[in-house]
C-alpha cells in the first residue's frame, strides 16, 4: 500500500499562504513541505521546480480571483444590476489563501519588483475593468460615468484594506453599503 500524496492544490495554497507571509522569496519548497507535514519528494511530482510552482501559484490566484468571479457572477443570470450585486457580494465574501485580500496585497507587492508578474497583473486588473465596464454601460449611458463608477468600485475593494482610519459617525459596513447603492443608482 503506497503514501497518501499530498494534492497539488495543497502545494499550491501553501506557496500562496508563504507568499502572503514574506513575498516570493518566502515561497521555497523545504519550507513549504515542512508547512505541509511532508518530505519535498512529492513536490517534483507536480513541479519541475520552483518557477513552476510560482507560475501555477499565479495562474490559480488569476483563476480564482477573475474568471471564477465572474462566471459566479454570471451565473445567476438577471440584469447588469443583479449581476453587479451578485458580484460585490462574492467579492466582499472573499477569504482564504487564494481568493482574500492579503493574497491580492501580497501580489501586487510583487508585480512591483517583478515585470512579469508586473504584467500579468496589469491584464488581470484590464480583464476585470472589462467586466465592470460591460455592466455598468448597461444602465450608465454616460462613459465617463461608467469609468467613474469602475475605478470606484476597483478602488474601493483595494483600499479597503489599506484603510486605518476610522469612519467618522457611521461604522464601516454601513459605508460600505452607502457606496455600494451609489454605485448601482
Amino acid at each position: 500500500m503506497g503514501a497518501t500524496r499530498t494534492p497539488r492544490n495543497k502545494w499550491i495554497e501553501e506557496g500562496l499562504r508563504a507568499l502572503v507571509a514574506g513575498g516570493p522569496e518566502a515561497v521555497r519548497i523545504e519550507v513549504l513541505a515542512q508547512a505541509l507535514g511532508v518530505s519535498k519528494g512529492g513536490f517534483y511530482g507536480y513541479f519541475r521546480n520552483r518557477e513552476a510552482l510560482l507560475t501555477e501559484m499565479l495562474d490559480t490566484w488569476e483563476y480564482e480571483v477573475t474568471e471564477s468571479v465572474i462566471e459566479q457572477a454570471e451565473s445567476g443570470g438577471g440584469d447588469a444590476r443583479a449581476r453587479l450585486e451578485r458580484l460585490f457580494d462574492i467579492v466582499a465574501a472573499a477569504d482564504g489563501p487564494v481568493r482574500g485580500a492579503t493574497a491580492d496585497m501580497a501580489i501586487r507587492d510583487w508585480a512591483r519588483r517583478d515585470a512579469t508578474v508586473a504584467e500579468r497583473l496589469r491584464r488581470i486588473d484590464n480583464r476585470r475593468m472589462d467586466y465592470l465596464r460591460s455592466l455598468f454601460s448597461a444602465f450608465c449611458p454616460d462613459e465617463d460615468e461608467v469609468e467613474i463608477r469602475c475605478l470606484i468600485a476597483v478602488s474601493v475593494r483595494i483600499g479597503n484594506h489599506l484603510y486605518a482610519a476610522d469612519d467618522g459617525t457611521r461604522p464601516r459596513a454601513e459605508v460600505m453599503e452607502l457606496i455600494r447603492r451609489r454605485l448601482l443608482a
